[in-house]
């Protein structure tokens, strides 16, 4: 459930992936370097300018990325040394119209490095990421051109900009001087050698972890050890083993997340610790693999480049330009929730061993047993049985009926699919997506299903960015990692599987109503804390009644869901949260804890700091581990969530909060959704984004709907004032 924006100012963070195994895509061979047939060197003829998958081949990346980097270098080098008085279109607007055949590239590159990598993509991202870096440094470290940019800015008032111009001075004289471009010459040197050093780790760090997950998939030889599966997973493990070249074995491949979702079926315990301990030391095990060292270098790297910057820590470097701007400000909103998490998720664990207990298990509740018995639990609470559900949520259906349909109510969107556009893989569909009067607006390819060359989670990005001044139109993707069923079976999903589809479709709206002028600015490329907001937001429609009943039918007959099987789900809405919110809390505080380390405490030992971090934050639950451990915490070590991990819980609040002003203005309706695309889908980075919010929420968001939404108890929910922040 993640997000991963493009702009020529993150180009090191094009290589953020997300953790998986992999085997070779399909895309085509290596072949002889012909950079007169090279796709990248030109717009594409197809629709929307996207990508033509049918021409790239591996070998075109290295040629295009090293020649997208020359000219954009020679771009930027002629406007820092343009002999005319600096102003905003020989400055701005030349920035950003350059770059575009690294854009270009990139963008595809960084689909296919995260949804079907092969080794030589791999080999390729370590390769390319510190040139990529040192071509960021050569604009941002460029005293020259800052001191333009500079210029610009200091005469902003006077220039009567409109309002995105505005912010793009603004946004541009912020990234110059948080990326050290008011450093003294030395220092500048040192943060290149830094940099260079973060971006080749970063990429290291991927590789490691895919390498260290595929590894780390378990492998069964008894049938009986998978009891509690459902036929469709048991062949699934079946065909993962025959890929794997172990006919007549069955393979159950790791997720990014500790949990893993079989662990909830599982009835062997052995099987369930054996599963559990291969995802909690996957990247643990002393070997080539294990991303400890890695990671331990990158946290003293970012500490060194804080200090260099002015900053106590890489968390007060980081956040400057997000909602919260400082760590303190989230660890107050921490400070909110963990006692009521924590205190929830104790009781749960009560209720489970009681169960335990009373079914004479004869053994203490540990992290792999929590799944499996909360399953129980709700069933027995609730007469909840998830074997039930996944009929009625058959993948297409979901699609087309549930996600595409709440588009339409809320948005007035209509969807077409095309087939004559070429894809990556053929799992993958394409959509073209059409406003309320028929105008074609984007391009939306979905990616859902598990591949052993596909990074794991769940995420969104754009193939071609949204532009007025380079009049392109937006290219969006999703990417999921649901189980692909066997042949002739269909493709049944949980109700969180339901949600995550819908997350990463608010991230597409995010990107499909698109509409500014500066591609920089354009769409989902706004701060951490608030690009998780459109995602969660739309996850709400997900169970909207007249959303609900259009998509959620029997795969077979057709029938809608019985109103008391709707019923159970409702009244199970705020189970097992307290679990669920402390497993975020604590990875989310890892996060802050490891990029609040300074420079003379930087270098530690990854566990022993790992647990003392945990314990001081009250989130040391022993059968609640956290969400990700840090050896294989993808999001903060190489994909750009460095200090952000906290905005999945941040921009909940906003989601909730929004979400509670549509309940107070009639739901969901034509009008209310046409409010929230034209003050928030549509207006991407084009202004403050607290401001931005307040006027769609007339105040500051409240943290209240967001503790009523996960069952948990608001202390001061009397006085509204107390829960805005």
């Amino acid at each position: 459930m993640k997000i991963k924006i493009f702009s020529f100012l993150s180009l090191v963070g094009m290589f953020a992936l997300v953790a998986s195994c992999g085997h070779r895509h399909q895309i085509g061979g290596s072949r002889k370097v012909d950079m007169t047939n090279n796709p990248f060197l030109k717009e594409s003829t197809l629709p929307f300018q996207t990508a033509d998958f049918s021409k790239i081949r591996n070998s075109d990346f290295k040629p295009a990325i090293e020649e997208g980097i020359k000219q954009q270098q020679e771009e930027v080098e002629k406007i820092a040394n343009n002999t005319e008085a600096p102003n905003f279109e020989n400055t701005l607007v030349a920035l950003e119209k350059s770059g575009q055949t690294l854009r270009r590239v990139n963008l595809v590159f960084n689909l296919l490095a995260g949804a079907n990598t092969n080794p030589d993509l791999q080999k390729l991202t370590e390769e390319v990421a510190p040139k990529l870096a040192a071509s960021n440094d050569a604009i941002f470290l460029n005293t020259k051109l800052f001191k333009r940019v500079e210029a610009v800015y200091k005469q902003r008032a006077k220039l009567k900009l409109d309002q995105e111009s505005n912010r793009l001075v603004e946004f541009y004289y912020q990234r110059f001087t948080l990326s050290g471009a008011n450093l003294k010459d030395a220092d500048k040197e040192t943060l290149k050698k830094i940099n260079s050093e973060e971006a080749t780790l970063n990429a290291k760090y991927t590789n490691q972890l895919m390498a260290a997950a595929k590894a780390s998939a378990i492998v069964v030889s008894d049938k009986a050890e998978l009891d509690g599966l459902t036929a469709g997973e048991i062949d699934a493990a079946a065909l993962a083993a025959k890929n794997a070249k172990m006919p007549g074995k069955w393979m159950l491949p790791l997720q990014n997340t500790t949990q893993q979702p079989a662990l909830q079926s599982l009835k062997n315990r052995a099987t369930r610790q054996k599963l559990y301990e291969a995802s909690w030391n996957r990247a643990e095990k002393n070997d080539s693999n294990d991303t400890r060292p890695t990671i331990s270098r990158i946290a003293e790297i970012r500490a060194q480049k804080a200090k260099l910057l002015g900053y106590a820590n890489f968390a007060s470097w980081q956040l400057q330009d997000q909602m919260a701007k400082n760590p303190e400000a989230v660890e107050r909103f921490f400070a909110r929730l963990v006692p009521a998490a924590t205190a929830k998720a104790n009781q749960e664990a009560k209720e489970i061993q009681a169960l335990i207990d009373k079914q004479k298990g004869g053994f203490k509740l540990e992290p792999w047993d929590w799944n499996f018995y909360s399953e129980q639990v709700r069933k027995a609470k609730y007469d909840l049985d998830e074997s039930e559900i996944k009929p009625y949520f058959e993948i297409n259906n979901v699609l087309e009926n549930g996600i595409f349909f709440a588009a339409n109510k809320l948005y007035g969107l209509t969807f077409k699919e095309r087939k004559d556009i070429p894809v990556y893989q053929e799992d993958v569909r394409v959509f073209e997506v059409f406003d309320k009067d028929n105008t074609s607006m984007a391009l939306f390819y979905c990616d859902y299903f598990k591949r052993e060359n596909k990074n794991g989670g769940a995420w969104m990005d754009n193939l071609v960015v949204q532009s007025k001044l380079l009049g392109t139109k937006p290219v969006i993707y999703n990417v999921c990692n649901f189980t692909k069923p066997a042949k002739g079976q269909p493709a049944l999903i949980s109700f969180s599987d339901v949600t995550t589809m819908f997350h990463e479709f608010g991230h597409g709206l995010h990107g499909i109503f698109a509409s500014q002028q500066f591609p920089v600015l354009s769409g989902s490329a706004t701060a951490r804390d608030f690009v998780e907001f459109p995602s969660q937001f739309n996850e709400h429609w997900a169970s909207e009644p007249t959303v609900f009943k259009n998509y959620a039918t029997h795969y077979q007959t057709k029938a809608p869901m019985p109103q008391a099987l709707v019923d159970k789900i409702k009244k199970a809405a705020t189970f097992n949260q307290g679990y669920m919110l402390t497993e975020l809390l604590a990875a989310a505080n890892l996060d802050i804890q490891w990029h609040k380390l300074t420079v003379k405490n930087a270098k530690q030992d990854v566990d022993k700091y790992e647990a003392e971090a945990l314990k001081k934050t009250h989130l040391d639950l022993h059968s609640v581990p956290t969400r990700y451990r840090s050896s294989y915490f993808l999001h903060i070590w190489s994909n750009g969530y460095a200090s952000g991990y906290y905005a999945y819980l941040w921009t909940e609040m906003l989601d909730d909060d929004a979400f509670a002003w549509f309940q107070e203005h009639g739901g969901m309706t034509r009008q209310n959704g046409q409010r929230f695309r034209d003050m928030i889908l549509s207006r991407g980075n084009t202004i403050e984004l607290g401001k931005m919010y307040r006027e769609f929420r007339g105040h500051e968001p409240n943290i209240a709907p967001m503790l009523k939404n996960r069952g948990l108890n608001a202390s001061t929910e009397e006085n509204p004032e107390e829960q805005q922040y």
